[in-house]
């Protein structure tokens, strides 16, 4: 059985503690990873507080670090196929999703290589005998908390721009998905940048995450997780008045107009709530269906649902696991509650009878007070419900504590425009789920947190702005 190492400091470092991380398609051991102490933390603050003083990253003419950012790119692209596999094995999804991954950490570090020599700052006029300016400065260390579902792509989302910037990193690798970030990271080590300017642990959120957040050193924190956790975090970050990018949870939903085309929408539903097991924050969690075409959507919803193959992501199927046996649990009894409130299981609740962690495509009808439409599943769990008119599908839509990602799905423009307009959260599609890419900004509002990932905007969350006046 493999073993695999943080990284701190430009070196691959072991621990005397270790964590076993899990095939979830088969229930097995797959490998073992060096489980970080608060030592090691407190080791890679220190480079990465080093590489910041040094200013090795920040102070090198930018188009240096451009250069090192395509090169990661690169270098990325080179073992994608390598990480691809070990990442499907250790979090259940697909191979080809999970080459996707490495293909889109990539993408991201040649986005954002191409914006870190034009971080311009700005010229004030304030009248004769004064020049008054701006710059953008980086924050300093920034500690990264990445979570298990997408961790290559989602570490890569904040780790490119915060490079970029010129601002070292210490990331918080998920303890039960932790080695495709491995990969990730021993591609980054190719590329050029000096030591400090990245690390990487993996340990306890409950230990060493908690004590990189509360750390004296830091002086940025981003996080995508749960609730909970979010908010755990955020009372360490007001003791210290520490800036943060939170990326929580969701429970977004698509409304299906009058004049919805149907197959956009069951091409959606399929995309949108079965891709990755339903473990997505921006997860189309809840379908809203206009009175009129409630029965035929559902029932088409349903039947594509049944359609779905269930099995390993190393084989070409529909669905692939949950990522543990905590989450499929945890699933299982988030159905069971709707079913005790009176929901209807239109298809699926239950676990197939497989190796693995696995739960059957899930279609549930429901009113919108009941908690099954109000909470996160994190799996492939999706929601019906009928509405009268646009502004009672609006109300439903809007009626959570969450605000991340909603859906329009109709031919006429007007009224999809208006109502996309209505939604509350920080990205709406029309006609297509997960439409975008990571040239768009991504984010929520309320209990889905705040600031904005992706797209040109988000590498203004990792500096801050200077302001220099002179008097001749």
């Amino acid at each position: 059985m493999k073993h695999y190492l943080n990284y701190i400091n430009g070196q691959w470092v072991d621990s005397e503690q270790q964590l076993t991380v899990m095939n979830p398609s088969s229930a097995m051991t797959y490998a073992t990873i060096a489980s970080a102490t608060i030592k090691d933390a407190d080791n890679a603050m220190q480079a990465a507080s080093l590489c910041v003083q040094g200013g090795e990253l920040s102070q090198v003419r930018p188009a240096i670090r451009t250069t090192w950012m395509l090169n990661a790119a690169k270098a990325i692209r080179d073992i994608a196929d390598e990480g691809a596999l070990v990442l499907c094995r250790e979090n259940g999804k697909s191979l080809i999703d999970a080459k996707d991954e490495f293909l889109e950490a990539a993408r991201y570090f040649e986005y954002y290589g191409g914006m870190a020599d034009k971080l311009e700052g700005t010229s004030i006029p304030l009248g004769k005998n004064y020049i008054d300016f701006t710059q953008y400065v980086p924050m300093g260390v920034s500690v990264q908390i990445v979570p298990w579902n997408f961790p290559v792509s989602i570490c890569a989302r904040s780790l490119a721009p915060a490079l970029a910037a010129g601002n070292a990193v210490v990331i918080k690798s998920p303890e039960i998905s932790p080695i495709g970030m491995v990969y990730l990271i021993k591609a980054l080590q190719k590329a050029g940048f000096p030591k400090g300017a990245i690390n990487l642990l993996c340990g306890k959120g409950s230990t060493v995450g908690s004590h990189l957040v509360s750390h004296k050193d830091v002086n940025q924190i981003v996080f995508t997780g749960s609730v909970p956790t979010g908010q755990r975090i955020l009372k360490d970050a007001a003791a210290r008045a520490t800036p943060s990018v939170m990326e929580l949870g969701g429970k977004s939903a698509a409304i299906a107009l009058d004049d919805a085309d149907i197959h956009k929408v069951i091409n959606s539903v399929r995309a949108g709530i079965f891709f990755n097991a339903g473990q997505v924050c921006s997860a189309m969690s809840r379908l809203l269906i206009h009175q009129s075409r409630y029965q035929e959507i559902k029932d088409a919803v349903v039947a594509m649902a049944q359609s779905l193959v269930i099995g390993s992501g190393e084989h070409q199927v529909d669905l692939t696991p949950v990522v543990s046996k905590e989450q499929q649990t945890s699933v299982l009894a988030m159905i069971e509650q709707a079913k005790k409130e009176g929901a209807n299981i239109l298809t699926g609740g239950f676990a197939p009878d497989l190796p693995g962690y696995f739960v059957a495509p899930t279609v549930i009808e429901v009113t919108a007070d009941m908690s099954i439409a109000q909470q996160e599943v994190f799996g492939p769990v999706l929601v019906v419900m009928p509405f009268e008119d646009e502004q009672h599908a609006v109300a439903i839509a809007n009626g959570t504590e969450f605000g991340l990602v909603a859906g329009v799905f109709g031919e006429r423009l007007n009224p999809t425009l208006q109502i996309a307009q209505q939604l509350r959260g920080g990205q709406v599609f029309i006609n297509e789920w997960f439409a975008g890419g990571i040239e768009t900004p991504f984010g929520g509002v309320g209990l889905s947190g705040f600031g904005r990932e992706k797209g040109q905007e988000a590498i203004y969350s990792y500096v801050q702005t200077r302001n220099i006046a002179v008097r001749l």
